[in-house]
């Protein structure tokens, strides 16, 4: 039976899917995550707890692990882990993306050195090595900037500014959030030019260096800022072929720009008319719980790709199953303490609705971005068509009413209810 360990932070949405994908698979799993988690019990003696800030030590541990307990693959399923398990994976001379790439997708800076010196069209951008240089930086550059930390990531910390004011307050903002996060609060900043226009997110998997494309999404709702919150993203999009395929090579290109040559790459793109543009590149396979928006074959998941892929397993057919599907991250509306998402039987009666799952407990402190790092939930849906998707999740969401206490504060703490409204 092979084994594989997977880093599962303890924040993940995403331990559920990838165990059970290793059941189906008959794969014996280890976890490494930075806290002991109730799963622990029945792994026992194949379950670690590491620092995965400390990526190095991290990979350490995981190595001496594989001394007594031989590994065939070593997996980061989520953002915080991808490096270690790169680390790891090397070391231990197992498949996987090299560990200077993955570095470089931790790290916004060296993510953008690496594809100017490729020539791959991205924003133009400078780094920042104090508040104030933003504000130089901002009007410089000229027209609306985005302001972003370099480690962080699910647009956390990410702030469009219009002027040089506004990018020294937002310096100082996120310097705030990067010491939340335990980041070096004086770190150095990316400002980037805003890149107006549609956004897309490719899913993706690199073999030897070449890409396997496995789905494009749409993302239909605008993502101007000042906070970039995702909301629904469909799959497959309804951009022309032409454009698509221009998208995949753009993928292609950038995932070789960084080294990217051995595992599974989710990109994120904007249109602006015809030119492209690379936003961001991760080495790992989409967040939250998107990923159930995808079926392979005969109902494969993408998880079971994923472990397939690092276990060196055939994968018979990875082609996206027939019709349209999408997933809606429902959005934290307001700060304060969630009380309730009520209406949630009325959402998933709507028509092509194919699942709700709320992931937050009632009485859990919520905080919208760029301070925020998690959703209320998500939506599916599943139709023919994908505007079919899109205008099902839109339906749905319109029918949650999310009931938020107001943070205690001097002159008020009394409860309030943020009705989360459908996007326009």
């Amino acid at each position: 039976m092979p084994r594989a360990l997977l880093l599962l932070p303890s924040a993940t949405y995403r331990a559920r899917d990838f165990l059970a994908a290793a059941r189906r698979l008959g794969v014996e799993v280890a976890v490494a995550s930075d806290r002991r988690q109730a799963m622990s019990r029945s792994i026992g003696d194949r379950a670690l707890v590491v620092d995965l800030r400390r990526p190095e030590a991290a990979a350490e541990r995981i190595v001496r692990l594989a001394e007594r307990m031989p590994l065939d693959a070593v997996l980061g399923v989520d953002e915080e882990g991808v490096r270690a398990a790169a680390l790891a994976s090397e070391w231990l001379g197992l498949r996987g993306h090299a560990s200077d790439a993955v570095a470089a997708t931790r790290d916004k800076a060296a993510m953008r050195a690496r594809l100017a010196a490729a020539s791959v069209p991205q924003p133009e951008h400078r780094l920042a090595h104090s508040g104030s240089e933003v504000g130089e930086i901002v009007a410089g550059l000229g027209g609306p900037c985005v302001v972003k930390p370099l480690s962080l990531s699910a647009s956390r910390g990410v702030i469009r500014v219009e002027g040089s004011n506004g990018g020294t307050a937002a310096a100082e903002r996120i310097a705030a959030i990067l010491a939340e996060a335990g980041e070096d609060p004086a770190g150095p900043l990316l400002v980037e030019r805003y890149v107006p226009g549609r956004e897309v997110a490719v899913e993706a998997l690199v073999s030897a260096g070449s890409l396997e494309l496995l789905a494009i999404f749409d993302k239909p709702d605008p993502l101007e800022g000042p906070y970039f919150e995702e909301t629904i993203y469909v799959t497959p999009s309804r951009l022309g072929s032409a454009l698509l395929g221009r998208i995949e090579q753009l993928t292609a290109a950038a995932a070789q720009a960084l080294g990217l040559h051995d595992g599974p790459v989710h990109a994120e793109l904007r249109i602006d008319g015809d030119r492209l543009h690379v936003l961001e590149l991760a080495a790992r396979s989409i967040g939250g719980l998107c990923s159930r928006t995808l079926r392979f074959g005969l109902g494969s998941s993408l998880e079971e790709l994923v472990l397939r892929h690092a276990l060196g397993l055939p994968a018979r057919d990875k082609a996206r199953q027939p019709g349209a599907s999408g997933v809606m991250m429902l959005p934290v509306p307001a700060r304060g303490t969630l009380e309730a998402v009520r209406g949630q039987e009325v959402a998933r009666a709507v028509p092509g609705i194919a699942g709700l799952e709320i992931t937050v407990a009632p009485g859990s402190a919520v905080r919208p971005l760029p301070e925020g790092d998690r959703y209320l939930g998500f939506l599916f849906a599943r139709a023919a068509r994908p505007e079919e998707v899109e205008r099902a999740l839109r339906e749905a969401h319109a029918c949650l009413d999310v009931a938020i206490a107001a943070p205690a504060e001097k002159d008020r703490g009394v409860p309030y209810a943020a009705r989360a409204c459908a996007s326009s």
